[in-house]
């Protein structure tokens, strides 16, 4: 199907400059940013395994996944009837029925859509606001921002139900709140296995978390280099350019042992 007969009112289609793959949006809905780029890349995902993206949104982990690593088997899943829709159609769009899958659903009910236990890798890059903290933004922006449709304790809760032993959890988040993710993942048998600080400049405090916990792993946590976004404001450090034009054969890291 052509890219006109895939686009609705108001849509527009953007390149993500990896293997052609491009991706619908609408300005007036929720669009994909820097967070769901990094999660992508520090998540890992190898030939044969099966992946899920709880909150998939766009879509944007799930394609970007495909484009990066050897797994042809990703599944997301999305509460948004809308969006999900969208990413189905941007699925469409760069011809990879047989790799991806977009199920609407809602992520709380995560146990009655797929067996316990059936993933090998779960993603998320959840809504990191507690709901009534800060503004929601305007209408269409609120869920994806703020905990108004399912909690961190949700998604996490999530992942571990889907998860076979040893399988691996990816999640970005906020610094701000690293305790309360850190003391949920150890609840449900998720141990922190990799962690990595990214900050907006090399003088400037953290703002985002990446991390990677293995279901029913021994503890030990490695606490990577930080990832360090700007040199200098507009300029992207070289580290933060390679990772927006990533090559599989490039790629360095894989699951903690």
């Amino acid at each position: 199907m052509n890219e006109k007969d895939l686009l609705r009112e108001g849509e527009r289609v953007d390149d993500l400059q990896r293997d052609g793959y491009r991706i619908i949006q609408h300005p007036d809905s929720f669009c994909f940013g820097m967070d769901a780029v990094l999660l992508s890349s520090y998540a890992e995902a190898k030939r044969g395994e099966r992946a899920l993206d709880l909150g998939t949104g766009t879509g944007i982990i799930p394609i970007l996944m495909r484009a990066k690593t050897k797994c042809r088997d990703f599944t997301g899943l999305e509460i948004d009837e809308t969006s999900a829709r969208r990413a189905m159609r941007s699925v469409q769009l760069n011809g990879l029925e047989d790799s991806i899958r977009i199920i609407p659903g809602d992520l709380r009910e995560v146990s009655s859509l797929f067996s316990p236990g059936s993933f090998d890798v779960v993603t998320s890059n959840p809504p990191y606001m507690v709901a009534g903290h800060g503004k929601t933004g305007k209408s269409g922006k609120g869920p994806e921002r703020h905990e108004l449709l399912c909690t961190l304790e949700d998604v996490v809760g999530g992942a571990a139900r889907m998860l076979r032993e040893q399988g691996r959890f990816y999640l970005i988040h906020r610094p701000f709140r690293l305790a309360e993710v850190m003391v949920s993942l150890s609840r449900h048998r998720l141990e922190p296995k990799r962690m990595r600080l990214v900050y907006p400049m090399a003088d400037r405090e953290p703002n985002l978390v990446l991390l990677e916990a293995r279901k029913g792993a021994n503890p030990r946590l490695t606490v990577e280099p930080p990832l360090i976004v700007y040199e200098q404001p507009g300029v992207y450090t070289r580290e933060l350019l390679r990772i927006y034009r990533e090559d599989p054969e490039e790629t360095a890291g894989g699951a903690a042992n």
